[in-house]
């Protein structure tokens, strides 16, 4: 495993595994309160490093789980979490994990849960995923990431990098710029600013529907510069003209790309297609 020659107390810092860590406790303040962890929360943390975030974290919440991938880190969690009785870490990758078999076992079936973290820059998109996947009983998930991912995930249509991971998270949450966060804060110091970005769960949590929903939007993304009918007729195998029946039903232009529809369409045309899906028997 590569290391880079940067070093923290004896540490080295691993770049295979993107280690860029904030050390300042008053800017960790700043982003355990944006976070808003109240006491009554459970907050599973994903990516602890030097655990300066989870020490600020359990002050404030009932129990706090981290999950840090990295068993070099052991001895330096320890001190830092050594008064703070209600924080636990788990040595573990978080992406071999299942998150809701995790919060069951460690908080109970009935507790408020969200989720606060400086992850991995080179693994945000899978585990947005897997977090809203798994979690979708969490009342807010709070990440660090580039101020570019950032972006992309309050894009609206039309605009550059409107996509289905956007999507995902404008559907089910509202999404908050809580803080901008320069490079030079991390150490050792990325090439890219960041975004502390909090997502607080709207509506529902996620039903059979849903799922249906999240798929159909990455298949329609899949070739960008298709129109929306092509995709349809490609990706779930209908004819033109019942592609043309799903469309007109939504209430879409025949001419119409996927990347120029408001999530609130998308709906539509989601109800819509499962009922020609239905009647097409495909």
């Amino acid at each position: 495993m590569k290391k880079r020659k940067h070093y923290q107390a004896g540490f080295a810092y691993k770049h295979s595994l993107g280690q860029n860590f904030i050390l300042d406790d008053a800017l960790m303040r700043e982003v355990a309160d944006a976070a808003g962890i109240g006491p009554d929360d459970c907050v599973i943390e994903i990516g602890p490093g030097m655990g300066t975030l989870t020490r600020m974290l359990a002050e404030r919440a009932a129990q706090v789980v981290a999950i840090e991938v990295d068993e070099s880190l052991r001895p330096f969690l320890t001190v830092a979490l050594e008064h703070s009785p209600n924080a636990s870490v788990i040595y573990r990758d978080v992406l071999s994990l299942n998150l809701r078999e995790i919060s069951r076992e460690m908080f109970g079936a009935d507790r408020t849960v969200r989720v606060a973290a400086n992850i991995p820059y080179y693994i945000t998109t899978e585990i947005l995923e897997k977090t809203i996947r798994e979690l979708p009983e969490a009342r807010s998930l709070a990440f660090m990431v580039q101020k570019e991912v950032a972006d992309k995930l309050m894009a609206g249509p039309g605009e550059d990098g409107y996509g289905p991971l956007g999507i995902l998270c404008q559907k089910n949450y509202e999404l908050e710029r809580a803080l901008e966060v320069p490079a030079a804060c991390f150490t050792p110091q990325p090439k890219v600013d960041s975004t502390f970005l909090v997502m607080n769960r709207i509506g529902k949590t996620e039903d059979t529907d849903d799922l249906f929903f999240d798929r159909m939007v990455h298949r329609i993304f899949l070739m960008r510069r298709k129109t929306l009918l092509n995709n349809l007729i490609s990706q779930y195998s209908l004819s033109r003209e019942a592609a043309e029946t799903v469309l007109d039903a939504a209430g879409i232009p025949r001419n119409a790309r996927a990347e120029e529809l408001a999530i609130e369409t998308l709906k539509v045309l989601c109800s819509t297609l499962q009922k020609q899906l239905a009647v097409s028997g495909v």
